[in-house]
């Protein structure tokens, strides 16, 4: 019924699943608050810490060399690049030297292999993600 290159059994990534993916996403972007564009970087960039921990792992020098490099741009080019340096006071200037730590420490989890450094971004990441999820609410209310 399909061709191999379309087959499900193929063991191939299907065109049309990675096609459908991306419409989703852009769709979700372009029709998300400015909290949920956050929230959404938040969830990239744990997904990928967590796809180069299993990468690592499993010896897919390349796979773990891709999702280390989108987990490094999504803290310099989404997370960093949002904050407000002139009005965010302290607090945007503490964030700002928090990603840039966290972004030399992926460039060091890359070269080196290792592990444990992965593991301290998703542990210096995790309670800002969370903190950012729990005031959506808020967020929401006050722009009602």
């Amino acid at each position: 019924m399909f061709s191999p290159q379309l087959s499900p059994r193929s063991g191939r990534a299907n065109p049309f699943a990675n096609a459908y993916r991306q419409v989703g996403t852009q769709t979700a972007v372009a029709t998300a608050t400015p909290h949920r564009l956050i929230e959404m970087l938040f969830e990239g960039l744990m997904d990928s810490l967590a796809q180069a921990k299993g990468a690592l792992r499993s010896g897919q020098v390349e796979v773990k060399a891709r999702a280390l490099a989108r987990a490094a741009r999504i803290v310099d080019e989404g997370l960093r690049a949002a904050l407000d340096l002139r009005d965010g006071g302290a607090l945007a200037a503490d964030l700002h030297a928090l990603y840039g730590y966290l972004s030399m420490r992926l460039t060091a989890a890359n070269l080196r292999n290792d592990e444990a450094a992965i593991d301290e971004c998703q542990r210096l990441l995790a309670p800002l993600k969370e903190a950012w999820h729990a005031i959506g609410p808020q967020v929401a209310a006050q722009n009602r």
